[in-house]
């Protein structure tokens, strides 16, 4: 039976008729669900699903390992519509994720839990939980995730076609969490003369390789801290 706390945030959101979205009290749900941080990833366009809220310290730095080795649950979770459920990430094969697993039990994460956010063949983001211990979700907590993830996909889709005017993001803070992560992709594709996917690999080679987070990168790019230049070539 779903948590009635959380059947109460359901029919928050599911009944919202003010602009944009109701605000996710991300804190709270993840209370709930017996995690230690939770992250809500939105795709746009064509783009990676990428993160817009989250709750817990070891969060952001989850979501930016995946997106600096461009791999992981969330990533996957989002493209393919899968739910996705590691409840030990220490007992990934070596063959799923080559490099991240121990990457992310360094982060002292030890069991993810990706819900897609999905409107038939519609790919909308991921909702993304962690644990810094190793277990599954209860049965209770799994039903409430589930719940939780498909009404985020209703109250997704249903923003993205209101009028431009009454949209308002559903953000901790203005713009995306990985916005200078664009800013500094667009910067370094001008300053190279290269496309921008090229570039983005670029930078993820660069914090790969030197074992720094992807937004620090990027936010040494925009400052003119770190100057790349085409004998930076990533690896293949």
């Amino acid at each position: 039976m779903t948590h009635p706390v959380m059947k109460a945030y359901l029919s928050a959101l599911s009944t919202h008729s003010g602009p944009g979205m109701a605000p996710l009290p991300l804190a709270a749900c993840t209370d709930m669900l017996g995690l230690d941080g939770l992250g809500l990833l939105l795709s746009r366009n064509d783009h990676p699903a990428e993160l817009v809220q989250s709750h817990g310290e070891r969060t952001a730095a989850l979501e930016d390992l995946q997106q600096v080795q461009g791999q992981g649950p969330s990533l996957d979770a989002a493209h393919h519509g899968t739910l996705l459920l590691l409840p030990d990430v220490a007992n990934l094969t070596a063959d799923r994720w080559p490099g991240l697993p121990a990457a992310i039990e360094a982060l002292d994460v030890h069991a993810v839990f990706s819900f897609p956010l999905r409107i038939g063949v519609i790919a909308l983001g991921v909702l993304t939980g962690h644990r810094t211990r190793p277990g599954p979700l209860d049965t209770d907590q799994l039903a409430d995730a589930v719940g939780l993830a498909d009404t985020l996909a209703q109250i997704v889709i249903t923003a993205a076609v209101r009028p431009e005017p009454a949209r308002i993001a559903l953000l901790d803070e203005p713009g995306l969490h990985f916005a200078e992560v664009h800013q500094a992709t667009g910067m370094l594709a001008a300053q190279l003369d290269i496309r921008s996917d090229q570039a983005l690999i670029r930078l993820r080679a660069h914090a790969f390789s030197h074992g720094r987070p992807l937004l620090d990168v990027a936010r040494d790019v925009l400052a003119r801290r770190l100057h790349l230049d085409r004998n930076d070539t990533p690896p293949s």
